[in-house]
This record gives C-alpha cells, sequence and structure tokens, in this order.
C-alpha cells in the first residue's frame, strides 16, 4: 500500500480534475466538485491535514494508490 502523499488543497483539486471530477462551485478557499455519485469539497490549504486528505478520498470513492502516479 502506498504512503499518503502531503499535497495542497490546489494539487489534490488538478489531480481529482485528472481522474474526471469537474469544479462545480467555490465559495471562498474551499472548491466543490463532482463526478458522477461522487461530491466532495477540497479546501485549498498550503498543507492538507492526513485526515482530511483521507476524508476525501473516502468521499470521492478512491484509494492512497489512486493518487501515486502508475
Amino acid at each position: 500500500m502506498a504512503r499518503l502523499p502531503v499535497l495542497s488543497g490546489k494539487e489534490l483539486v488538478q489531480i481529482l480534475k485528472k481522474l474526471g471530477f469537474q469544479e462545480v462551485r467555490q465559495k471562498g478557499s474551499h472548491v466543490s466538485l463532482q463526478k458522477d455519485n461522487h461530491r466532495t469539497v477540497v479546501p485549498l490549504h498550503d498543507e492538507l491535514a492526513k485526515g482530511t486528505l483521507l476524508g476525501i478520498l473516502k468521499q470521492c470513492g478512491l484509494s492512497k494508490d489512486d493518487l501515486t502516479p502508475s
């Protein structure tokens, strides 16, 4: 199993967009993304906390392995 990378909110948004998520809206420093039935909100922080990142992955139906380039 891959280690959890340290990502900023902006980097995570870019990764999710490459995986097919679309930006629905932005309110302040939070971006809402959607793909089919999966929705999530990503805070645009310099560094996302591990728990926040894991929660976002769970909401998106992704695993840690999906964040690492293959």
